[in-house]
């Protein structure tokens, strides 16, 4: 039997629940990237999803600029106050991408086996 079952995973990180004596540990995702595990709930995860969009806000003067994708210059906050992140614009895209694919399949298996069961 696998110890985690995985929610999504992109080339950046990966998304899973843990298992424990056989049965899935739904109430919290360990989110894992650069080296790195977060251990989030569902609002955690819809706060770390708003800390993207909001890096992405306030680094929009770096658009035009040509070392965009290889300088730590964004900052990345997330829902845990006592971390920030500096990252690139595409590692940003790919924790977005991370981010909000876990969300969707978190929500979609919810409606799947929630309200969408006959």
């Amino acid at each position: 039997m696998q110890a985690i079952k995985q929610i999504y995973i992109n080339d950046f990180g990966t998304s899973f629940y843990w298992r424990k004596d056989n049965k899935i540990i739904l109430d919290k995702v360990q989110l894992v990237f650069r080296e790195m595990g977060f251990y989030c709930n569902k609002l955690e995860l819809e706060q770390f999803k708003e800390c993207i969009q909001e890096s992405y806000i306030v680094n929009s003067d770096c658009a035009d600029c040509e070392l965009k994708s290889k300088c730590y210059k964004f900052l990345l906050k997330t829902p845990f106050s006592q971390i920030d992140l500096a990252v690139t614009i595409e590692e940003l895209n790919k924790v977005k991408d991370l981010v909000e694919g876990t969300l969707f399949k978190i929500n979609l298996d919810d409606y799947l086996f929630g309200v969408g069961m006959n």
